[in-house]
């Protein structure tokens, strides 16, 4: 019996590897083994899923196996070859058959790429027939499911006209973070996030005893009143005033829309950007983050309308409901404000942090060259990009500020690849303006230290204006 479960974990071991590296190594090394090639009846050899990449990762993988084995490397590495050996022939045999390549078919797909290395190992094993048998039994219908599953997390957008370039990376974090039949279970599939905010951060101050406080800090956001100078700034959209809230986080603190409603009371605005994690978690139900925005956003003052960006901690499913919430999303697209026969661009791009989907050449393809365009963010991670498409100005949040900081206001974490100096307030990269709010709520333990939370306000000038002297 031992042997048999060893030639299954070797199985589902030299299985497991091509797609681990797919995700691993994204499109490097992802070409065709047969290069697009066809066989006599001008059908392709393999099909495009079959790729160098999958084949080395399997076969220098099942060959470092060899010590859980208990077989020589050089035997490792034969069953490694035979696994891919049978796993080609399936593939030599759909394309005859017509189906398409990367189709799941039962038995097909598993027979000749399990079958010959437990044969061969449970020779080498010197293991009663009835154990690789076994192994192949067991195999065949959990690797098949495996398949599917795989399919249907990875390569199947969740909805028509998929705003994102679909990545097998994408789809499977997206799976962990949306996928609402298994709202229940999402903690399981995001422990790393459940224990450190959760339980060691959180656990920490309340052992300082300065969790209390900590939370009353993250309620009391700060109303920000910044200038931002844009040299190529239209003349009728001087003084042009944005309100700027990011990471609102509106699930994760009670009380904190009434907090930013009487900081908003009797105000009005050019325009209103939303800079994207409006949910308090990245897994879950969306359902309470949703009530909480539709109460804040009808007393919203802004004449030309609400605009907002996606964030790590937000859903592409979730598009629908913040637009029917009042919020027009920007997935990598562009709009124009028109003032008195001028424009301003408004351009917004996809989260650059987490799901990496952002495509600013795609979001400014409609932006007339040497416009003023005013590009929103998640996080800065995407500075340069923005730069390079010679955006005016670059607004995001995503870093909190570092939400727990030093007495001297200096970020612990900014949990952003970008520089420090883009990590709050205002910075300028070449002939780009920038600004990182601090965001509104506060993300993962509802904590906030040496550094309030944030609503801004941004008022637009073409020029500095010094005061006159006497």
């Amino acid at each position: 019996m031992t042997d048999a479960i060893t030639i299954l974990f070797f199985l589902f071991w030299g299985n497991l590897l091509p797609p681990l590296a797919s995700l691993a190594l994204g499109d490097r090394l992802a070409r065709p083994l047969d290069h697009g090639a066809t066989w006599f009846d001008n059908k392709p050899l393999f099909g495009p899923h079959k790729t160098i990449r999958g084949i080395l990762a399997s076969l220098l993988g099942g060959t470092l196996f060899f010590p859980l084995l208990g077989v020589s490397w050089q035997v490792a590495a034969v069953a490694a070859s035979l696994l891919m050996t049978g796993d080609l022939l399936s593939s030599f045999i759909k394309r005859r058959l017509n189906l398409t390549s990367g189709e799941s078919v039962f038995v097909l797909d598993q027979i000749f790429e399990a079958g010959l290395p437990a044969l061969y190992l449970g020779n080498h094993l010197e293991a009663p027939l009835w154990q690789p048998i076994l192994a192949l039994a067991i195999f065949v219908p959990v690797a098949h499911g495996g398949a599917r599953f795989w399919k249907y997390v990875l390569f199947k957008p969740p909805m028509e006209n998929y705003p994102r370039f679909v990545r097998s990376t994408v789809r499977l974090r997206e799976w962990r973070s949306c996928h609402q039949p298994l709202a229940r279970w999402h903690v399981l599939f995001n422990l790393s996030s459940l224990l450190y905010n959760r339980v060691l951060v959180s656990t920490v101050f309340r052992l300082l005893g300065r969790y209390n406080q900590g939370v009353a800090n993250a309620l009391q956001p700060e109303l920000s009143e910044q200038t931002i100078v844009c040299p190529t700034l239209p003349e009728p959209f001087e003084g042009f005033r944005i309100l700027l809230l990011t990471d609102l986080h509106l699930d994760g603190l009670s009380g904190l829309v009434d907090q930013i409603l009487s900081r908003l009371a009797g105000r009005r605005f050019d325009l209103c950007l939303i800079g994207g994690d409006i949910r308090m978690h990245t897994y879950g139900p969306i359902a309470p983050c949703l009530r909480e925005l539709r109460r804040l956003l009808p007393h919203i003052r802004a004449e030309h309308g609400i605009f907002g960006v996606l964030g790590n901690h937000d859903c592409i499913e979730m598009v629908p409901d913040f637009e029917e919430a009042g919020i027009l999303m920007l997935v990598n697209d562009a709009t124009r404000i028109e003032r008195e026969g001028e424009s301003l661009w408004l351009v917004g791009i996809d989260d650059p942090n987490y799901y990496k989907t952002h495509e600013p050449a795609k979001a400014f393809s409609t932006v007339p060259p040497g416009a003023c365009a005013i590009l929103l963010a998640h996080s800065p991670e995407a500075y340069r990009e923005g730069a390079r498409q010679q955006a005016a100005l670059y607004l995001c949040g995503h870093t909190h500020g570092g939400q727990i900081c030093l007495p001297s206001g200096t970020p612990i974490y900014t949990n952003s690849r970008a520089p420090r100096f883009t990590a709050k307030g205002r910075w300028q990269y070449q002939t780009m303006q920038g600004f990182t709010s601090r965001g509104v709520g506060a993300s993962g333990a509802p904590l906030r230290f040496n550094c309030p939370g944030e609503i801004a306000v941004l008022t637009l000038h073409s020029q500095i204006f010094k005061k006159d002297t006497p």
